[in-house]
């Protein structure tokens, strides 16, 4: 089944997060079939925190993806500003 979910990256204790598209089968740093953007928890300042592709995402939940339940929390997240923008 194809996931779509996080992968770590980042120094020890600065933890940095890439979403992306996967086999549920690879490791969770293993290959990946797409990245659809990044979250990184530690953010401060003017950096952001969370950078999704939403449209991409979309796509993939059509084709039957499976999100992981913290990149459903994230992509909540990322929605919600552009509703707010608009």
């Amino acid at each position: 089944m194809v996931k779509i979910r996080l992968t770590r990256g980042g120094a020890k204790k600065r933890p940095f997060y890439h979403i992306i598209v996967t086999d549920g089968r690879n490791k969770r740093d293993g290959r990946a079939l797409e990245r659809l953007g990044y979250y990184n928890p530690v953010a401060s300042g003017q950096d952001k925190r969370i950078e999704l592709d939403t449209a991409r995402v979309d796509h993939w939940v059509g084709q039957g993806a499976q999100m992981s339940d913290k990149v459903r929390d994230l992509y909540k997240q990322a929605k919600r500003p552009a509703a707010e923008a608009a």
